[in-house]
């Protein structure tokens, strides 16, 4: 199978995927009970990494195109791909956790963005209108609906609460790799191709990231930190879903908050 080809999972692949995303929403959830002011985000890697492997499934992301972690954890300005290292996390700091599970050879995907203590009213706001923008376009996660149609909806709720969708990254395919087709933009693309139709077997990876300040990254030089080029705080949500017959199933929603 060609990796630009939309692969579709039987009922079978789809279990195995369900049983992945339990344990990669697990995954996320012990990440974001680890944080509090003083800990380090390579503490909270090994709390990920230890869960995932006591539940009998692999870290997706250690080693993937020698990314040296088991999960992202990217601070405030920290958009995405935030390498788990020396780091302590402060009182008033947003985190934004990004984790990866493989089950029997398939994968679950998910991030969330968490507050360590008190923080500022701006940066609740930001992840609230992150997280209900995944749930904006998972109305169109739905046979007969585009993929564009999903990325449409996030950005209108997105841009309309006042912040914007990042453009460089975009959510994807994921089954036995992390990264299949079709890629799913948290924005409206004008495509005469590539925007397929959803239909049932589909597995994707909806996971927008909103900024409060311009759209626009940078990537540090280590390769993998992706911050906002304007230095504002920026938040991320995901999801594995499956498209069904009827209403799409979020795989990774358990032990989510």
């Amino acid at each position: 199978m060609a990796k630009d080809s939309i692969v579709i999972k039987s009922p079978r692949e789809i279990e195995f995927m369900r049983q992945a995303g339990k344990i990669t929403a697990g995954a996320r959830s012990i990440a974001r009970q680890a944080i509090a002011d003083g800990v380090s985000t390579k503490e909270i890697d090994k709390a990920v990494n230890e869960f995932i492997r006591k539940s009998g499934a692999i870290p997706t992301f250690l080693g993937y195109g020698g990314f040296p972690g088991s999960a992202c954890i990217s601070v405030n300005e920290v958009v995405i791909h935030g390498i788990p290292g020396k780091r302590t996390i402060r009182n008033g700091d947003i985190v934004s956790v990004d984790v990866g599970a493989t089950y029997k050879g398939y994968v679950g995907d998910c991030a969330g963005t968490y507050a360590c203590g008190e923080i500022s009213e701006e940066a609740k706001r930001l992840i609230e209108v992150t997280r209900q923008s995944f749930f904006e376009g998972l109305k169109f996660a739905k046979v007969g609906y585009r993929v564009n149609d999903i990325g449409a909806a996030i950005q209108e709720y997105v841009e309309g609460h006042g912040y914007s969708v990042v453009r460089d990254f975009v959510g994807h395919g994921v089954g036995r790799d992390m990264h299949e087709a079709p890629e799913v933009p948290n924005y409206k693309v004008r495509l005469s191709s590539g925007n397929p139709r959803l239909v049932p077997g589909m597995t994707i990876a909806v996971e927008p990231m909103v900024n409060i300040g311009g759209w626009e990254v940078k990537v540090l030089e280590d390769g993998w930190t992706t911050v906002t080029a304007d230095g504002s705080l920026s938040a991320h949500y995901e999801n594995t879903i499956a498209i069904t017959d009827g209403e799409p199933e979020i795989l990774t929603m358990a032990e989510d908050i």
